[in-house]
């Protein structure tokens, strides 16, 4: 891997790695510390450059079974994938501990069920930067590992083709804006209608001075949309993306599943869960992830932050046919949590929280007589939490389902059925 290779005689020190962390790294102990080493497996034999708590990998003595051929030939320099270089068994066997680990910390010990895996290639949003390089030529690419340095990507086995396609037309952006200060950021989403991109990191005063170049870029490199500093520049195409069978047009950057197999592995196990349930709510909706598909046998009350994200769902909602009413509500769950009253009205709440969770939402949660709560998080860490706090309400830990949605990382989303 590239990390093995230095142009220095670094300081070497050999270790033995014990077990992988849960970022991913390989972890040893001198004098009774822990060592982090990036890209070592347990039972490894390694020497290892330290600086403090952390380590550089230089060589391997003893390799692990469990090593694996990273797939990517910009592994270990770009800061996206961190476990390439593990087998499949391992890696998939990492991924439920990450839950087991997460939940164990919180005192619950639920049956976890073996991860939901999703395919290379198949991410459908990224966030690519975006720079001239010397003042004078574009470069965009991923962050480097640990580090503001870009990687110029000529392959990606975590993102869709469509999504590599884009990085011609971000570097012409790039140097129509010529940005003073840092990197520009691209959030990047296929469509069924072409690219979805929003570019930020640049003053909004400078969009109107650059509106007639920033239109003849996404004409010239056919993208549906083009946003920047926050306003839609053109709209070529509504940008559409499916939910069972609807069309619906996010917000520029709104949220969305990084991947549509992933997405649909998550909503069959919250359609599942809430079963002939009639009455839903669906907290932190999005742009109608859960409730468009629970809207086919249930009445749907859908609360989300975003405002985009709500206008969204209700443009989608309009006028469906064979589904039952989806309410949308613009409403901060943080502040202004669904309370017990609120929440008795319903047969089955779904919520999915950003990585902070619902600590507040949870409380009243767990003081209402709703039948069933299906939760879903990207952070195992803050969804314990969140579970035991309806665990010590008197729910009942049904069932624990990791989905491996980030493919070759130390993240992992995570559905969760309760029922009273």
């Amino acid at each position: 891997m590239a990390i093995t290779n230095f142009s220095w005689e670094p300081d070497v020190t050999e270790i033995l790695i014990d077990e992988l962390g849960h970022l991913g790294d390989g972890v040893g102990h001198l004098a009774g510390k822990p060592v982090f080493v990036p890209f070592a497996l347990p039972g490894e034999r390694i020497e290892a450059d330290i600086e403090g708590g952390r380590a550089r990998l230089v060589s391997i003595l003893a390799a692990s079974d469990d090593r694996a051929e990273p797939p990517c030939p910009h592994y270990g320099v770009c800061g996206g994938c961190s476990l390439q270089h593990l087998k499949a068994g391992a890696y998939t066997a990492f991924k439920r501990r990450l839950v087991v680990d997460a939940l164990a910390d919180r005192g619950l010990a639920p049956p976890v069920a073996e991860p939901v895996l999703v395919p290379p290639a198949s991410r459908r949003r990224a966030t690519f930067a975006g720079l001239m390089a010397g003042g004078h030529r574009p470069i965009v690419g991923f962050n480097e590992r640990m580090s503001h340095r870009l990687v110029t990507l000529e392959t990606c086995p975590v993102i869709r083709p469509e999504l590599m396609s884009a990085q011609p037309a971000l570097a012409a952006l790039v140097e129509a804006i010529r940005p003073r200060k840092g990197a520009l950021d691209f959030s990047v989403t296929t469509c069924e209608t072409g690219l979805d991109v929003m570019v930020s990191g640049f003053p909004a005063r400078d969009v109107d001075r650059l509106r007639l170049t920033l239109i003849d870029i996404a004409n010239r490199f056919d993208l549906a949309r083009l946003s920047a500093a926050g306003e839609v520049v053109v709209e070529r195409r509504p940008p559409l993306v499916t939910i069972d069978g609807v069309a619906v047009v996010p917000p520029p950057g709104g949220f969305l599943q990084a991947c549509g197999e992933a997405e649909d592995a998550m909503a069959a196990l919250v359609t599942a869960a809430v079963g002939k349930a009639k009455r839903v709510a669906d907290l932190y909706a999005g742009v109608g992830t859960f409730a468009l598909r629970l809207a086919r046998t249930a009445d749907v009350y859908a609360a989300e932050g975003e405002a985009g994200a709500v206008a969204a769902l209700d443009r989608a909602a309009r006028g469906l046919t064979g589904r039952h009413r989806i309410t949308a509500e613009r409403r901060d769950l943080s502040r202004r949590p669904l309370i017990e009253k609120e929440l008795d009205k319903f047969d089955a709440v779904v919520f999915d929280p950003p990585r902070t969770g619902a600590a507040e939402q949870s409380q009243w949660l767990a003081r209402s007589k709703v039948a069933t709560v299906v939760a879903v998080s990207c952070n195992p860490a803050t969804l314990a939490r969140d579970l035991k706090t309806l665990v010590d309400g008197g729910y009942r830990l049904d069932s624990v389902t990791p989905v491996d949605q980030f493919l070759w990382s130390s993240h992992v989303e995570v559905v969760a059925v309760l029922r009273r």
